[in-house]
C-alpha cells in the first residue's frame, strides 16, 4: 500500500475498553469519558471550557464493543421466510460469526431462530450484552428494559421519527430522553444494517473509515475494497438521535489502523460537536473528506425529510469544515478518490507536481487544468531538462509539463525519464495522465510507472482515461499496484491531489484555536453586559460604547441634545464634523436623510441639527439624541460583523463595506473560535482583497488592524454569547497602514 504515518494495525490491535453501563467516568459528556480533558484541567490549571461553559476537547467515546462486541442480542428476531426481519437477523447471524460475538435472539413468540435458543424477554438474556439490535416499530419501551439489563449499545432501525415532520420529531424526542436516561448509547433511530457489512480482511495498509447518514450514498466507497482499498468501519447514523457524525470522527481519528474517514453529511446535529471532532481528527492528522447536502434550497429541504437534521447555512458549514481541515467534496466519485488516496499517500516530500505525457496536448490541457485549480507545477532547472533530453528529442517541451513524444515510453528510456524526474527535489508529486489505451506503449509505460513508486516515497499518480476500463495494463497493472494513485478522470485527479497537498499543509502548522479560546470573562465583557438591553436594538450611540468596551476604535464624537450643544460639540471634536441621529429604532439612517457629512462651521451645524430633529419627528423615530462626530476622509470601508447561525452559534464576518456589502456581497465567514491565521485567510478569500494593498495611486490599507478588529470582534461574540444576537460595524474604515482602523457606524442587536 502507498505509506502512512498512521500505521496498519488491524481492528484487533488494541484491547477493548469497557465502560459498565451506569458507571460514569470522571469528566463525561453524555456519559462518555474524554481521554484528552485531564480530568476537567488541563496541564496548566485551566479549565477545559469556555467562557460559555461548552467544552474545548472532542470526547472521544470508546465504540469498540459496538463493532467488536462479544455478544449480541436482536429483540425481535426471526427465522419466518417473507419477513424483513428474517432477512435482517440472518445478516446479523453471519455478522456475528465473523466477528466472534455470540449472538442471542429475543422474541416470546418463538423458542428458536435459526437454530439459536430464542428468549422471551430481553430480563432472560443469559449474560450481559454489549450490542442489541431492535427490530421493533417503537424502541422507547425496549431501551428501558435494555437499561436494566446494563446493555451497551443499541441499534434502533425504525423510521418514523424526526424526518417525518413535528410529530415524528417529538417521538424521536422521547426516544433522545430514554436513551439519555439509560446510559446506553444508540445508533438510529431510521439507519440500516451497513455497520454489520462483510469488509475484506486480505487488504494491508492503512483503511477508510466511513460515515454516511444515507447507507446508499456509501456504496461507492465501500465498493472501493473492489479494486484493493481497505475500509474498516462503517457507521450509518440515520437520524442521530443519540450517537451523531461528531462520535464517530472522533473515535475513527483515534484508531491506529484509519488512514482517512469518508463521510456523506445530509445535516448536522450540533455543529459545535462537529467542530470539536474535526479538530481532534485534525491533531491526530487523520484526514476528513466530506460530501455535505444542502448548498441549495432544494437540497436542503430533502436532506431535511430524509433525516430529520438541520444542514445549516451552506456558507457557514462550508467555512467552518474548511477552518478545521475537513476536505469538503461534491460528488461520490470525488468523496472515493480523494479518501483513497489521502489514505494510502505519505506525506509530500515537496509541493510541486510534474505533469509527463506521451502527447503534448495532454499535457498542456491537464497542466492547465491543474494550473487553475491552484496546483504548483515548478519550471524543471536547465540542467534538469538537459538531463530529460538524453533520452527525448531536442525539440520536446520539457520544463513541465514533459512531452516524451510516445516512442522512449516503449523501450529503456521510459523509466530513465520517470526515475530522473521523481530525483527532482522540487517535484513532490508525479502525474501521468494517459488519455486511451495505445499498447504497446501505454502497457509498458504503465509498468515502468508502477515499479518506479515501488521504489520512491514521492506521490505517482496516474488517469486512465479510456472509458472502457477492461484493458489489462489497467486492471492488472495499474490497479494491482498499491503504490500507484488510479483516477478515471482529470478532474478527480486533480481535486484528490488538491486536497493531499493542502491537507498535509493544513496539519503540519495545526494549532487548534480551542487552545487559545477564552476561558474566563474578560473586563472588556463585563464593560459591555452593562450596556446590553435584552429584546432591544441599541443605538448607534451605545452600539459604539459596546465596540470602546473592547478596544475598538470609534471617531471623536458627542451625543447631544440641543443645537447649542451641538455647536459646542463641534467646535471640541474638530471641524468638519459629522451628524448623525442616532436612537434604537434606526437601522438606515441615509435612507431617512438623518445623515450630514462634511459640515465646516456652527451655523451648519446648527442648522443640521434642527433639520435632523425635524426629520425624526416627521418620520415618528425617537431619538436619544444626535451624534457629532469626527469626520474621516479617506480609507477603505470594510464590515465586520457578527451573526447567529443555528448549527454553529456565533459566526464573525469581514468583507467589502459600505454600500459595496449589498451590491458584492464580498465576505468571508468565520466560526469561532479562531486565531490570527485563520483571520487573515478570511481576507484572502475576499474577491475585493487586492484593494487593500492599495490600487490607482492609493496607499496600502492597515490590514493588521482590521485583523485586530475581526479578533476582538470575535471574543466579543464569544464572551457575549447568548447576549449579542448580531453586530454589524458598517462601515469600518481602514485608514493607511500604520494608522489603523475606525468604526465609523455600528448597529448591535441584543438576545
Amino acid at each position: 500500500m502507498l505509506g502512512s504515518t498512521h500505521g496498519t494495525l488491524s481492528t484487533h490491535s488494541r484491547p477493548a475498553r469497557v465502560v459498565a453501563c451506569g458507571e460514569q467516568p470522571p469528566h463525561t459528556v453524555h456519559g462518555v469519558a474524554d481521554p484528552a480533558d485531564g480530568g476537567g484541567q488541563r496541564a496548566d490549571g485551566t479549565a477545559d471550557v469556555d467562557v460559555s461553559g461548552r467544552p474545548l476537547h472532542a470526547p472521544v467515546p470508546d465504540l469498540d464493543r459496538f463493532f467488536r462486541p462479544a455478544s449480541v442480542a436482536v429483540i425481535g428476531a426471526s427465522d419466518t421466510e417473507g419477513r424483513p426481519n428474517t432477512g435482517i437477523t440472518r445478516q446479523l447471524i453471519a455478522w456475528s460469526e465473523r466477528v466472534g460475538a455470540r449472538l442471542h435472539p429475543v422474541n416470546p413468540g418463538r423458542r428458536s431462530v435459526f437454530g439459536l435458543p430464542c428468549h422471551a424477554a430481553v430480563a432472560d438474556l443469559p449474560e450481559p450484552v454489549d450490542l442489541a439490535v431492535l427490530l421493533v416499530g417503537d424502541p422507547v419501551p425496549v431501551i428501558e428494559q435494555l437499561a436494566d439489563a446494563k446493555v451497551k449499545f443499541a441499534v434502533a432501525f425504525a423510521s418514523g421519527f424526526a424526518e417525518t415532520g413535528e410529530e415524528g420529531a417529538a417521538a424521536q424526542d422521547r426516544l433522545a430522553e430514554a436513551v439519555r436516561r439509560s446510559g446506553l448509547r444508540l445508533l438510529g433511530p431510521n439507519t440500516n444494517l451497513n455497520a454489520f457489512e462483510k469488509f475484506r480482511e486480505d487488504l494491508e495498509g492503512p483503511a477508510i473509515a466511513l460515515i454516511t447518514q444515507s447507507g446508499h450514498q456509501g456504496r461507492p466507497v465501500f465498493t472501493l475494497q473492489e479494486l484493493g482499498i481497505r475500509l474498516s468501519h462503517w457507521a450509518p447514523t440515520g437520524n442521530e438521535a443519540d450517537l451523531e457524525t461528531a462520535d464517530f470522527l472522533s473515535y475513527f481519528a483515534s484508531r491506529p489502523e484509519v488512514g482517512a474517514i469518508a463521510a456523506y453529511v445530509e445535516g448536522l446535529k450540533d455543529g459545535r460537536s462537529f467542530l470539536l471532532a474535526a479538530d481532534h481528527a485534525a491533531r491526530q492528522k487523520v484526514p476528513v473528506v466530506a460530501v455535505k447536502v444542502g448548498r441549495t434550497e432544494t437540497g436542503a429541504r430533502t436532506a431535511a425529510s430524509h433525516t430529520g437534521k438541520l444542514t445549516g447555512a451552506d456558507g457557514v458549514v462550508d467555512a467552518a469544515m474548511r477552518q478545521f481541515g475537513v476536505i469538503r467534496v461534491d460528488g461520490l466519485d470525488e468523496l472515493q478518490d480523494t479518501a483513497a488516496l489521502l489514505a494510502r499517500a505519505k506525506p509530500p516530500a515537496a509541493e510541486g507536481v510534474a505533469v509527463y505525457s506521451i502527447s503534448g496536448g495532454t499535457g498542456a490541457h491537464f497542466s492547465d487544468l491543474a494550473t487553475a485549480a491552484g496546483l504548483r507545477l515548478p519550471t524543471l532547472t536547465d540542467a534538469k531538462q538537459a538531463e530529460l533530453h538524453q533520452w527525448i528529442p531536442e525539440y520536446l517541451h520539457v520544463a513541465n509539463p514533459i512531452d516524451n513524444g510516445g516512442h522512449p515510453v516503449g523501450d529503456w528510456r521510459g523509466r530513465k525519464i520517470i526515475d530522473a524526474i521523481l530525483a527532482d527535489p522540487s517535484v513532490g508529486v508525479l502525474i501521468c495522465p494517459i488519455t486511451g489505451p495505445f499498447p504497446p506503449m501505454s502497457d509498458k509505460l504503465a509498468q515502468d510507472l508502477v515499479d518506479a513508486a515501488e521504489e520512491t516515497d514521492k506521490l505517482v499518480c496516474v488517469v486512465w482515461g479510456s472509458p472502457v476500463g477492461t484493458e489489462d495494463a489497467y486492471r492488472s497493472t495499474l490497479l494491482g499496484s498499491s503504490r500507484v494513485a488510479t483516477f478515471r478522470t482529470f478532474a478527480n485527479c486533480i481535486t484528490a491531489v488538491r486536497a493531499y497537498l493542502d491537507h498535509h499543509r493544513f496539519t503540519a502548522g495545526y494549532r487548534s484555536p480551542f487552545d487559545d479560546a477564552p476561558r474566563t470573562l474578560s473586563p472588556s465583557a463585563r464593560k459591555a453586559q452593562a450596556l446590553m438591553r435584552p429584546g432591544e436594538q441599541l443605538s448607534e450611540h451605545a452600539a459604539k460604547q459596546l465596540l470602546r468596551a473592547y478596544g475598538i476604535r470609534v471617531p471623536r464624537e458627542q451625543l447631544v441634545t440641543s443645537a447649542a450643544a451641538a455647536v459646542r460639540a463641534a467646535s471640541q471634536v474638530g471641524y468638519p464634523v459629522v451628524m448623525k441621529a442616532s436612537g434604537p429604532q434606526l437601522a438606515h439612517k441615509t435612507e431617512l436623510g438623518l445623515v450630514k457629512v462634511g459640515l465646516t462651521s456652527a451655523s451648519q451645524v446648527r442648522d443640521a441639527y434642527r433639520e435632523l430633529a425635524d426629520i425624526a419627528r416627521y418620520e415618528d423615530v425617537p431619538l436619544d439624541g444626535v451624534l457629532v462626530c469626527q469626520m474621516i476622509e479617506r480609507g477603505v470601508e470594510m464590515v465586520v460583523g457578527v451573526t447567529h447561525d443555528s448549527l454553529f452559534g456565533p459566526t464573525v464576518t469581514v468583507g467589502l463595506g459600505g454600500v459595496l456589502v449589498e451590491v458584492l456581497r464580498d465576505v468571508a465567514v468565520g466560526v469561532p473560535p479562531f486565531g490570527e491565521h485563520q483571520a487573515r485567510a478570511m481576507l484572502g478569500e475576499l474577491r475585493g482583497r487586492a484593494l487593500l494593498d492599495g490600487v490607482r495611486g492609493a496607499p496600502p490599507s492597515d490590514v493588521d488592524a482590521l485583523i485586530e478588529v475581526v479578533l476582538r470582534v470575535q471574543r466579543m461574540a464569544l464572551e457575549l454569547d447568548g447576549r449579542l444576537a448580531e453586530l454589524d460595524i458598517n462601515p469600518l474604515v481602514l485608514l493607511p497602514s500604520g494608522q489603523g482602523a475606525v468604526a465609523l457606524d455600528a448597529l448591535a442587536v441584543c438576545h
